[in-house]
């Protein structure tokens, strides 16, 4: 099948063309980055130049994407609900690794991103693209909003014990810290090197807007906190949830229903001790485990995942598998790189 993907020249679409250089059925046949039309892949990011020796970048223009059984849109937030309107129809299925498409709410994209959604009519018709959590509706979704990174993270750490009843919904609290990668490939200078080695910092306090995506996925009200590491892959989510009903659940029984949601999953790995990122580096998988504290009453979940493969290039290759009726675990690493 012939993919295509749009914003290819970023971490993301160069994750894409990483992985989908050793998937067995998609191949690439455009990548398109209007900054750097007609420049080789290699020549752009040599660790692509053996896989992809004779592709370089189109201008993001719709007509070379006309007939493509998949494409991805691996562009910054905004500019994909501008583009996928214009590509229904003429390719077999989009998949959108932004956020233009995650929220079901229109009226959360000014408060949050700022913005009124350019295209409201097709977010009922997006399907999440979070496979663990919401599988159903992806075989034969036209459009998939693949999840974000951190809401990813906090999703798979929490709502097996929220869907369990094990714990409140509301009163959550999200502390997550992610790889510099995770903002992206533009310069900044708050990602200079010298700003972020040897630094731990918080952000978007209060405002972050992954916030109502979390909320949406969990169906309860949290307070998210991001913070930026100094490390170039990987997400940690510290999650604190307080007991449902007053009653302090047992370490068996939270473990148990991360076990009873994920045993079967090829991609999440149920861990008794604390995730790391560097074990998922590289890789599709995410690694969860939680704890209840019997001194305080609060139930801890964690979970570490790649921030650029299973928080964002390479879930939208597991949606598009979905999508398509093939295994999700087609073209994916499930092993990580270590050391």
């Amino acid at each position: 099948m012939k993919a295509g993907i749009v914003g290819a020249s970023g971490y993301t679409g160069a994750e894409l063309l990483r992985l989908l250089a050793a998937h067995p059925v998609f191949e690439v046949a455009v990548a398109t980055a209007h900054s750097h039309a007609g420049e080789p892949v290699g020549e752009h990011t040599p660790s692509l130049a053996a896989a992809y020796p004779g592709l370089a970048y189109e201008d993001t223009d719709p007509a070379l994407l006309d007939g493509l059984d998949v494409v991805f849109c691996a562009l910054p937030h905004g500019e994909s609900q501008r583009i996928v309107p214009g590509l229904s129809g003429r390719v077999g299925r989009i998949v959108d690794l932004a956020a233009d498409f995650r929220l079901r709410d229109a009226s959360l994209y000014p408060r949050w991103y700022g913005e009124e959604h350019a295209a409201p009519a097709l977010l009922s018709e997006a399907v999440y693209g979070l496979p663990e959590l919401f599988r159903e509706g992806l075989a034969g979704a036209a459009l998939v909003a693949a999840a974000g990174c951190y809401p990813t993270a906090a999703g798979l750490a929490l709502a097996p014990l929220v869907r369990s009843g094990l714990v409140e919904a509301s009163g959550i609290v999200v502390d997550a810290a992610s790889g510099v990668s995770g903002a992206g490939r533009g310069l900044k200078e708050s990602l200079h090197f010298g700003t972020v080695d040897e630094d731990f910092v918080a952000y978007g306090l209060l405002t972050h807007r992954h916030t109502p995506e979390m909320e949406q996925i969990l169906g309860a009200e949290l307070l998210f906190t991001p913070h930026l590491a100094p490390m170039v892959r990987g997400i940690l989510a510290t999650c604190y949830a307080r007991p449902a009903a007053g009653h302090v659940p047992s370490p068996a029984a939270v473990m148990d229903a991360l076990h009873d949601a994920y045993d079967d999953e090829p991609f999440v790995v149920v861990t008794d001790a604390p995730p790391s990122t560097k074990a998922t580096a590289g890789s599709n998988a995410a690694h969860v485990t939680a704890r209840v504290d019997a001194r305080t009453g609060w139930v801890v979940a964690l979970c570490a995942l790649d921030n650029l493969v299973k928080g964002a290039s390479g879930q939208a290759i597991q949606c598009a598998n979905a999508a398509f009726g093939l295994p999700e675990t087609t073209g994916l690493p499930i092993a990580g790189v270590y050391p």
